[in-house]
């Protein structure tokens, strides 16, 4: 259901921070077997040969190259939404990344606004737009949730900006588990691991971390050794649902007996294609 994801890495271990969110009694957070984290509906490992059929289908399809595309952008009001605590807003920043606005508190989705998505910005993954938002222009946040490390969702130059940001030592970084070194590291320091179904409150905000159908791996030989999740964020009885990076499956229904009537989500769409490839990840 969602974007690309780069695989080219880099040989560096993640560690898992022990800062933990409070456990609730809501279904069992995620199953780890010989160090991998594991979805709650077992997909099918996708072969080299799987890899190499979805290239040559795409070649043979001829799609146009991204910069052939052109799309408009809505303006936005930086100022407005600078001053903001007032009203609920949603600003679709690209891929992955939005403000959300909820009753005073300010949330920003998997922040990337850098040119490419990969570990090196000369090569890699390029956008095929700039970002509906500047990154200096962001109001001041208050939490920052993540969904996966996959390099078009965890950028690093974003990070550690929004960490040296002027009142980034209060900026929550609500994670999921194993990646807190990863952002204490890069300059965060209010970092909150999440296992699935735990909660924190944050200000007027409960947090809440909830499976996604997908996988991690930000570096070579490096699976699924730290979480991927959606998020749950309810601030004053307004609920918002970020999805991540999902697969469609059971979970969704699950979720939505856990948590509904869920008042805006932010569900992806794209990368859905072909099904036979994409289908249980996208």
């Amino acid at each position: 259901m969602i974007k690309l994801i780069l695989l080219i890495s880099v040989m560096l271990l993640l560690l898992p921070l022990t800062i933990q969110a409070e456990p609730v009694s809501n279904p069992k957070g995620a199953v780890r077997v010989d160090g991998e984290f594991r979805n709650v509906h077992p997909v099918k490992e996708k072969k080299f040969s799987n890899l190499r059929k979805w290239r040559r289908e795409r070649k043979e399809l001829n799609i146009p190259p991204v910069e052939s595309y052109s799309f408009e952008s809505a303006p936005n009001d930086p100022e407005f939404l600078q001053a903001n605590r007032t009203q609920n807003t949603f600003t679709w920043i690209g891929h992955a990344t939005a403000l959300v606005q909820i009753n005073g508190l300010n949330i920003l989705t998997d922040p990337h606004f850098s040119l490419r998505a990969s570990p090196v910005q000369w090569r890699g993954p390029k956008r095929s737009m700039p970002p509906g938002l500047r990154l200096e222009d962001l109001p001041e946040i208050d939490i920052v949730i993540m969904s996966h490390d996959h390099y078009d969702s965890l950028d690093v130059m974003s990070i550690e900006a929004l960490a040296k940001r002027k009142g980034g030592d209060l900026t929550l970084f609500a994670v999921p588990l194993g990646l807190g070194k990863w952002f204490k590291a890069r300059g965060a320091t209010n970092i909150v691991e999440f296992d699935w179904w735990q909660s924190h409150q944050y200000k007027d905000a409960e947090i809440t971390a909830v499976p996604a159908q997908h996988w991690s791996k930000r570096y070579l030989f490096i699976k699924n050794r730290t979480l991927w999740a959606g998020w749950v964020i309810n601030v004053k009885g307004f609920k918002f649902y970020f999805a991540g990076d999902s697969g469609y499956a059971p979970i969704f229904k699950t979720i939505g007996e856990q948590f509904g009537p869920i008042d805006l989500s932010a569900i992806p769409i794209g990368a859905y294609e072909p099904r036979w490839f994409m289908s249980d990840n996208h």
